[in-house]
Order: C-alpha cells, then sequence, then structure tokens
C-alpha cells in the first residue's frame, strides 16, 4: 500500500505531501477560498499526475520503438463542473508535443496506447465521468 504523508507548514490551507522516498509537493487552496499560494490546488495536481503518467508511457513506447525523441512538452487544459460539489472535471484537453525526428504515426499510437489503456490517472479521470481529448503535434527539427 503507498503512504503519503501531509504536513500543514503556512497558514491554514498550505500542505505539503510527502511520499515514502521523501519527493514533496506543496499544495493550497484557492485564494479566493482562503489559501495564500503556497502551493498547487489540489485538482491541478490531477492534471499535473495526467500529464506525467501519459508522457512516461508516450516516451517509454516511442523508446522501444527506436524513435528518437529530443524534446517533449504537454499542456493539459480542464473545465471542472458549473455549480456542483463536488465539481469533477468534465472536459479535459492534451497537447502532445514532440520534437525530433519521430514518425507522426507511431507518435499518434502511443499517445492513443496511453490515454486508452496504459495511464492509470485517465482511466482514474475517465472513470470520474471526464472527457479526455488529446491532439499529437510532432516537431521535427528540434
Amino acid at each position: 500500500m503507498n503512504t503519503i504523508e501531509i504536513s500543514r507548514l503556512q497558514g491554514d490551507y498550505g500542505f505539503e505531501a510527502k511520499d515514502v522516498d521523501g519527493h514533496t509537493v506543496r499544495m493550497d487552496s484557492n485564494p479566493a477560498n482562503g489559501g495564500e499560494n503556497f502551493g498547487v490546488r489540489p485538482m491541478q495536481l490531477l492534471l499535473m499526475g495526467l500529464g506525467g503518467c501519459s508522457g512516461i508511457d508516450v516516451i517509454s513506447i516511442l523508446k522501444k520503438q527506436r524513435q528518437e525523441v529530443k524534446d517533449y512538452k504537454m499542456i493539459v487544459k480542464g473545465e471542472r463542473e458549473a455549480g456542483k460539489e463536488p465539481s469533477l472535471w468534465k472536459e479535459i484537453e492534451l497537447e502532445f508535443h514532440i520534437y525530433g525526428p519521430v514518425d507522426q504515426d507511431k507518435a499518434e499510437r502511443a499517445v492513443e496506447l496511453s490515454i486508452n489503456k496504459y495511464c492509470s490517472v485517465a482511466a482514474t479521470l475517465k472513470f470520474g465521468g471526464a472527457d479526455v481529448n488529446y491532439k499529437v503535434f510532432v516537431h521535427p527539427e528540434a
């Protein structure tokens, strides 16, 4: 079982999460709700987790296909349900920007496999009702 320790470090809502290996992430509430901009909002962390999970998958798949990824960037956008408590992610858009001499078809297949098969974060968000869409851009000149 994974264990995460959460400690309050600043103000009312300034928390730090620490995993078993000592890695930390700072979190805070929105300043409009009493936060002090100490860290990332917890719901934003879900989008960051999606980007990290899928990014690891995509790079791993492309490496196995002997594709030379010189650089990599993602943009993750999300829209939450309006007027609901809890307010879940309803629409998530991902842009995958892959730099280097990478085959477009292989890049698109790697992303498709990540989002629809391997990425546990994507599966979790979809199970919660989020519509996850993506676009793949290969930039041959890095």
